[in-house]
């Protein structure tokens, strides 16, 4: 457990480092073509897109984060939030942040 605890301490603080990393590719695109080419604007946008999208994920998987390490503070954690069954061992080694067991999961 106490193994468990540590890695979703260890991913949260890694995943909050990225978000600060990647703040700059977030940023507005400069709409003034004669400082970049139309296609250098376009590749940026898209540039942009993406580093939004992973910018969700990464806020996604942090509240996640933030509710297992909750669930650890109140003796809930390892419990499926759906059926109260426990969540298999193996599938919290590969995802701690789980909150449900596999069968309700599927």
């Amino acid at each position: 457990m106490k193994a468990l605890h540590a890695s979703l301490i260890e991913k949260q603080a890694e995943l909050k480092a990225l978000d600060l990393e990647a703040a700059s590719w977030r940023t507005t695109v400069e709409l003034d073509q004669q400082s970049v080419g139309r296609l250098s604007r376009m590749d940026a946008m898209q540039q942009q897109e993406m580093a939004q999208a992973e910018a969700r994920r990464r806020t996604s998987d942090i509240a996640r984060i933030e509710m297992a390490l909750k669930r650890i503070e109140q003796g809930e954690y390892g419990w499926c939030a759906e059926c109260g069954e426990p969540i298999a061992f193996r599938r919290l080694e590969i995802d701690p942040a789980a909150a449900l067991c596999i069968g309700c999961a599927r």
